[in-house]
């Protein structure tokens, strides 16, 4: 039996706790199916990271793997697989319901993995897929925007948290297809980082948003992304929201929401969770696939960058922990990653 380093819990602890992250030997995986194997070069963290870790009760048998970033190199096919083989480069956020790539080596998919941009290091490319996934998914599909830039010549988007690792990329996404981006920021160095991305205005989060925009010359917004907050923002997106727009978030509630502040303006409240096609195995799952290339594309076409803001070394529990620190303040700017074994 061949074995390799992985870093995963069987605890859920605070992150200051030294067993919060603990570094393992564990079985490599044997790939079947649809499964690549990936031997992992880089990891993204994501609030998921620590969202799923966080303090409660539960103890594991068999230790939680945390991680949905990869970047790394294929190793072996599954006897189904049609789309990669051994030596290609790729990139993914994985799924889920599966064990995470905190790993030396990782299985996922093919359907939700796509080709790692060949101009950029592994680092860069793992800083990509969980955030890429979440902005494109909830820009295009569940809110329905177009990618015609004629139509969207006057159109509005404000971006609740726009310099964090999914506003970072969601700006880019929508200046590409020619929408007005307004982002949300609070600090001169988030402020920055923002408009560095193309953001064409700011506001303040701490501040309603309606006499702000109205400042800038804008009466409503025709889009809103939340990706902070829900309920603190509720009001502030009811009230800038256009008669007619629509309004996607990924933050979950604690509390119910008062979806009637929409009723009188017909606007869509829609949820955007990238886990959604692989956890229910949905007939449409490849479309992360083809997402993931197209973006690849673009990043290869120097049309859209990187978001990738720090890298740490290497992959084991003391970085991660680090890492998960960084996380947990809720003001890191684009987005963390760690690489090498």
């Amino acid at each position: 039996m061949s074995t390799m380093k992985a870093v995963g819990l069987y605890r859920y602890l605070p992150i200051d706790h030294p067993e919060s992250l603990l570094d393992l030997q564990l079985e490599k995986p044997r790939v079947t199916g649809r499964d690549l194997l990936v031997r992992v070069k880089a990891v993204g963290v994501n609030p998921v990271d620590y969202k799923v870790r966080s303090p409660k009760e539960k103890v594991e048998h068999a230790p939680k793997i945390l991680g949905w970033d990869v970047a790394g190199v294929v190793e072996q096919v599954g006897a189904d697989c049609t789309l990669f083989q051994p030596g290609d480069e790729v990139y993914y956020a994985g799924d889920i319901t599966r064990s995470g790539g905190n790993s030396e080596f990782h299985l996922v998919d093919e359907r939700i993995v796509g080709k790692k941009p060949a101009s950029l290091n592994f680092a860069q490319a793992a800083a990509l897929p969980l955030t890429t996934i979440t902005a494109y998914e909830a820009l295009f599909d569940r809110m329905g925007i177009s990618r015609e830039h004629e139509v969207n010549e006057n159109r509005t988007l404000l971006i609740i948290g726009a310099a964090g690792g999914v506003g970072s990329i969601a700006i880019q996404l929508a200046k590409k297809v020619g929408l007005t981006v307004i982002g949300t920021a609070s600090r001169p160095e988030s402020i920055e980082w923002a408009k560095e991305l193309g953001a064409d205005h700011t506001l303040n989060h701490y501040e309603e948003f309606v006499p702000q925009l109205q400042q800038l010359g804008f009466e409503s917004v025709d889009y809103i992304l939340c990706l902070n907050a829900t309920e603190k923002h509720w009001e502030n997106m009811a009230q800038a929201i256009a008669p007619q727009g629509k309004i996607c978030s990924i933050v979950e509630t604690e509390v119910p929401l008062p979806l009637t502040r929409l009723k009188n303006k017909s606007a869509t409240f829609v949820w955007e969770f990238m886990f959604t096609r692989s956890m229910f195995q949905t007939e449409d799952m490849i479309e992360q696939h083809k997402l993931l290339n197209e973006v690849a594309e673009w990043l290869d076409d120097g049309s859209i960058k990187t978001t990738l803001n720090q890298r740490l070394a290497p992959i084991n529990a003391e970085t991660l922990r680090k890492a998960h620190s960084l996380l947990e303040t809720g003001k890191a700017i684009g987005k963390i990653v760690v690489e090498g074994f």
